[in-house]
């Protein structure tokens, strides 16, 4: 039986015909780069995640890029993220000459620890970037309302946790990545919306902002040739705008497979004194980019070697936390400073979780696991 952590070229068949329609599209009108597919996908996401702007971008890197030159953010100063996640958060802080002041985490939900801002807030601190970590949102209501107490902007990186709602205890509800000034995303391929290849988008609901994003993805221009600002070169293909159209209208769907294969897991490894299964924040949807357990005791390596021999994959996201990276020790970090971070960093294992999951792979995982741990 081949396991697999995603499977893209099953997902990929049960939509053929709608894909290779709308690539055969692209091709025959030859229009590779801003064809009209770009901006009707951009139009399709505002409906869906309810927000005024999308800007799509070359990929989501990019995209938390321009979001800080959108901002004004200047070198030298500071911007709060956490330090359990995916490097490209701090890379491009790094890259602008700003200082990234880590944060450290949760340990049962993996999100931003909001009780530690005010001590790691100084007056030279322009921004907080929450990371919506394996598919569900970070306290955004305490963080909204810490950095409009404190003049801070606010940059959702939701790229894990596109589709999930939040709810605030007013009883309104926000899709991930549409709360703060800018949300981010990236449609890499095994992304919850992926793409063929790399892409990614900006949301806002500043008409200002938006108008700035546009012009910096493109060279700083608004008019061909006339540069305002200073700018990248950062578009998404028109092929995977329109391969992102037609998967736009299955990430519902593609929530719900993923969230019954999340069920089916808890109900069996709940069971498991040693698996620690993921736990829901209570203010948002969980759309299972990655189901995540952390594995107690010194037995992760083994058991991830156990599953390999078997030939189940996972993964290790995170092994190392940020701010014990060689590329970021020189901001002054050092081992201890984050203690959940550099904990979960020893803990964390995600297993296969994706659309096409068929019955009878889920059955052999679990029945894996579940021999390794009793026998």
């Amino acid at each position: 039986m081949k396991i697999q952590m995603v499977d893209l070229f099953s997902q990929y068949n049960k939509i053929k015909s709608q894909i290779d329609i709308g690539i055969q599209e692209v091709i025959d009108t030859s229009t590779f780069i801003n064809g009209p597919q770009v901006n009707l996908f951009a139009d399709e996401l505002e409906t869906y995640n309810q927000v005024e702007h999308v800007i799509p971008c070359a990929n989501g890197t990019d995209a938390l890029q321009i979001a800080m030159m959108a901002l004004g953010f200047k070198a030298g100063q500071e911007v709060i993220v956490p330090a359990f996640t995916y490097v490209a958060t701090v890379e491009v802080i790094a890259l602008l000459g700003l200082i990234p002041v880590f944060i450290d985490v949760n340990p049962d939900t993996f999100e931003l620890d909001v009780q530690q801002l005010e001590m790691r807030k100084t007056s030279n601190t322009v921004g907080i970037i929450p990371v919506h970590l394996y598919g569900q949102c970070s306290n955004m209501e305490f963080i909204l309302s810490f950095a409009k107490e404190n003049n801070l902007k606010v940059i959702e990186d939701a790229a894990q946790a596109i589709g999930a709602d939040y709810m605030f205890s007013s009883g309104s509800v926000s899709k991930a990545g549409t709360m703060g000034e800018i949300g981010i995303t990236s449609f890499f391929p095994s992304k919850n919306l992926g793409c063929f290849g790399d892409g990614g988008a900006m949301f806002t609901n500043d008409k200002n902002l938006a108008e700035k994003l546009k012009i910096i993805s493109n060279h700083g221009q608004k008019k061909k040739y006339v540069h305002e600002s200073i700018g990248v070169n950062s578009r998404l293909d028109t092929i995977q705008a329109a391969i992102l159209r037609v998967k736009l209208k299955h990430l519902d769907e593609y929530s719900k497979a993923r969230n019954l294969v999340a069920e089916k897991y808890d109900k069996e490894f709940s069971k498991i004194s040693e698996i620690k299964i993921p736990t829901r924040v209570p203010n948002s949807t969980h759309v299972f980019h990655q189901y995540t357990i952390q594995v107690k005791g010194e037995i992760r390596q083994e058991f991830k070697d156990f599953l390999q021999e078997n030939g189940i994959p996972s993964m290790i996201y995170y092994p190392i936390p940020l701010h014990m990276q060689v590329a970021y020790q020189g901001f002054g970090y050092k081992e201890g400073d984050f203690p959940v971070a550099e904990d979960l960093c020893t803990k964390v294992l995600s297993l296969p979780i994706h659309t096409e999951m068929k019955s009878d792979e889920q059955d052999y995982i679990i029945h894996t696991i579940k021999k390794y741990f009793n026998g």
